[in-house]
């Protein structure tokens, strides 16, 4: 029998890769993204370069950035790509996340949100409304792509359900993300100095969240031996390779729990004497975690959108040519604000007055319905 040509075997593997097919009719699965968010100066660049073995000092995010990273699978196999991208700013550039996942990237993305355990009174704000943010807008993808591919967002919806046991007591209580998320919480060589009480506190807290939206929850810091479990998870998450199944929940150990292996009943209740817990009026099981958090560890920061000074005033970024037009722009708007009259004071005034009644009464609906 005649041997194969080279040609006829290139072209047998090209047949081969065109029907092999892809899961979610279409999807390349050589091909994954993670992207990584999180408080700012929470360590997610380091995390980043090690995964990908890169030895250089990590760089302040300044908006979103972006690398990636290959893997060989073995001879004469296409090497398995994951793109990695970055959000700076902690939360203060939340509506650049429509960037990288749109309907047609949506199901190769997962999701790492990386916490500061070392600064917790900016921990609850920060997970609050970078998943707020990220829930909504992969809500929004996935009715987009239900529009257009009906057969990939339902199997999006029940691949979620993957990690927990069909008989698990808790599938009716959770609302898991429908993309894979991860939390990551960063430097906790500081964190375990903290007195056991508080970190009782964020550690029941934060394994709430995690297991309340299907994600996995780990504790990390410049500890090597940590830096490889979490290596090991992004890699999961990049590559497919096996996830891992070990769990530790002493919180006098670094938090390892993979999505699925915890439960409401080894969570317990919040952290709260009994006599107290009764005086705490909440409308969802979330909600009550949030103002006994809160009790410990008071957010700092009112509005934490705006707690980041303007990147573009940040002399590590510093453009002659641009910075001069910049203050050119500004002098300009200054002296048009400048140049209103006192006409226009009246109809501020009026607007003020109507949105000071409205916040009144929306306040009072609150404290009614808490």
């Amino acid at each position: 029998m005649p041997s194969e040509t080279l040609w006829e075997i290139a072209k047998a593997e090209v047949e081969k890769r065109g029907s092999g097919g892809g899961e979610g009719d279409g999807v390349e699965i050589g091909e994954k993204s993670v992207f990584f968010i999180g408080s700012k100066n929470g360590g997610k660049t380091t995390i980043i370069l090690r995964c990908l073995d890169r030895d250089e000092p990590p760089k302040p995010t300044l908006a979103l950035e972006y690398t990636y990273g290959r893997r060989t699978k073995g001879h004469n196999i296409p090497k398995d790509i994951a793109h990695f991208w970055e959000l700076g700013g902690g939360t203060s550039l939340l509506d650049l996340i429509s960037i990288p996942i749109t309907s047609d990237t949506l199901r190769t993305f997962s999701i790492v949100l990386v916490l500061d355990l070392s600064k917790p009174n900016d921990l609850w704000p920060t997970m609050e409304n970078l998943l707020q943010a990220m829930k909504s807008h992969v809500d929004k993808m996935i009715m987009k792509l239900g529009k257009t591919n009906s057969k990939a967002a339902s199997e999006m919806r029940q691949r979620i359900w993957s990690n927990m046991q069909k008989d698990h007591p808790d599938r009716e209580l959770v609302d898991p993300f429908l993309i894979p998320l991860v939390i990551i919480g960063s430097k906790y060589d500081i964190f375990q100095d903290f007195d056991s009480e508080k970190r009782k506190v964020i550690c029941k807290t934060l394994r709430f969240v995690a297991h309340y939206y299907g994600a996995s929850l780990m504790f990390t810091s410049k500890s090597e031996a940590l830096l490889l479990k979490i290596r090991g998870v992004i890699n999961q998450l990049a590559f497919g390779i096996d996830r891992s199944k070990s769990i530790c929940v002493d919180q006098n150990k670094p938090l390892f729990i993979t999505a699925g292996l915890d439960s409401l009943s080894q969570i317990g209740s919040p952290p709260v004497p009994d006599n107290d817990i009764g005086k705490l009026h909440a409308r969802s099981p979330m909600e009550l975690w949030k103002k006994v958090y809160e009790r410990v560890f008071p957010p700092k920061s009112i509005n934490t959108l705006k707690d980041t000074k303007d990147p573009a005033r940040d002399p590590q970024y510093a453009e002659r040519e641009v910075d001069e037009m910049r203050m050119q722009k500004d002098q300009h708007h200054h002296i048009i604000l400048n140049s209103y009259d006192s006409s226009t004071e009246g109809l501020v005034d009026m607007e003020l007055e109507q949105y000071k009644r409205s916040s009144s009464k929306s306040w009072k609906q609150i404290e009614l319905d808490s």
